[in-house]
């Protein structure tokens, strides 16, 4: 009898709320997805892992040196990769962080078999943005993986205390030292001889991923990696 009034429910549900793909408005999607499988598998995957000059790794060249590198797709304006992020910034669709954390996770358990990761580390927001957006993109990306690999997530490793001043008009080394200083590291013996996965949603210039490590560079970790959900071209 229940499933029954499930099954009325959900239905009624999808009348007044349709869950449809972003991409091409079908219904015929996974509930935990915000794309069918079709556009998932037409998304802009990056396959830097198939590139000996990966672009991510010649970002950081002579900055941090990264045991794996990685960004899942391409970001570029008016695609669907820019609406996932829109949705997940600012329309508050958890939905769409979920969804990339999974395809994140699912490409860790073929690809990152040498070096096991041991711990995710979602790259902080501030708390004033944070209470905009009533959430971290970053750690909901985290969850999606942990979904998939059953990584534990450290959440309150790196702290970013207060927003930083807009970067736009600055160059790369005084971007990065201004975001850098916004960094602080607390309870560091929880990363001890562990090989951390840095995590976010993009990646441009790489200074806030560069920042972080720099403040992670007191610690005593083994491999420290990064992999973002998106990288900007």
């Amino acid at each position: 009898f229940m499933r029954i009034v499930h099954s009325y429910f959900d239905a009624l549900v999808h009348l007044w709320y349709p869950h449809i793909c972003l991409q091409c408005g079908t219904d015929q999607l996974d509930k935990q997805d915000v794309l069918c499988r079709p556009c998932i598998n037409k998304l802009p995957y990056t396959d830097f892992e198939n590139e000996w000059n990966n672009p991510i790794h010649k970002i950081f060249w002579g900055r941090v040196s990264f045991c794996y590198a990685n960004a899942l797709l391409f970001f570029t304006k008016e695609s669907i990769v820019q609406l996932l992020i829109t949705e997940l910034k600012y329309q508050q669709n958890k939905k769409a962080a979920w969804m990339l954390g999974r395809l994140m996770g699912h490409y860790m358990l073929e690809q990152m078999k040498t070096e096991p990761v041991d711990i995710l580390i979602p790259i902080p927001i501030s708390p004033s943005k944070k209470h905009q957006r009533k959430y971290n993109q970053a750690q909901l990306i985290c969850k999606g993986i942990q979904s998939v690999t059953q990584l534990p997530i450290v959440e309150d490793l790196l702290i970013k205390p207060y927003e930083s001043a807009s970067q736009t008009h600055k160059d790369r080394i005084r971007r990065m030292e201004a975001i850098g200083q916004s960094f602080q590291v607390e309870h560091p013996h929880k990363i001890k001889n562990k090989h951390l996965l840095l995590v976010d949603d993009v990646l441009t210039t790489g200074a806030t991923i560069e920042a972080a490590c720099i403040a992670l560079s007191n610690t005593e970790w083994k491999n420290i990696s990064v992999f973002t959900a998106t990288y900007t071209i």
